[in-house]
């Protein structure tokens, strides 16, 4: 008959990640609220296209990051 596998181990990388992309968006996040004093200060839609962009392209690095976490390697 056949046999189930033996439970994999627990990989201590999902936990690390997580931690990890928690404070990439808490760095992330306090870098654009020092900028609001000079961003406050622009017209109404560069500001906008500002916080749109930065809002996007916090997720880029995620990309490897979730790689690793999953595969324990950067590149595909």
């Amino acid at each position: 008959m056949s046999q189930l596998p033996a439970d994999p181990q627990p990989s201590w990388r999902k936990p690390a990640g997580i931690f990890i992309i928690l404070a990439l968006i808490a760095i992330w996040a306090a870098g654009i609220v020092a900028l609001s004093p000079w961003v406050g200060t622009w017209p109404i839609l560069v500001q906008a296209i500002f916080y749109l962009v930065a809002g996007i392209i916090w997720v880029l690095p995620l990309k490897p990051l979730l790689r690793w976490m999953e595969l324990g390697r950067w590149r595909g």
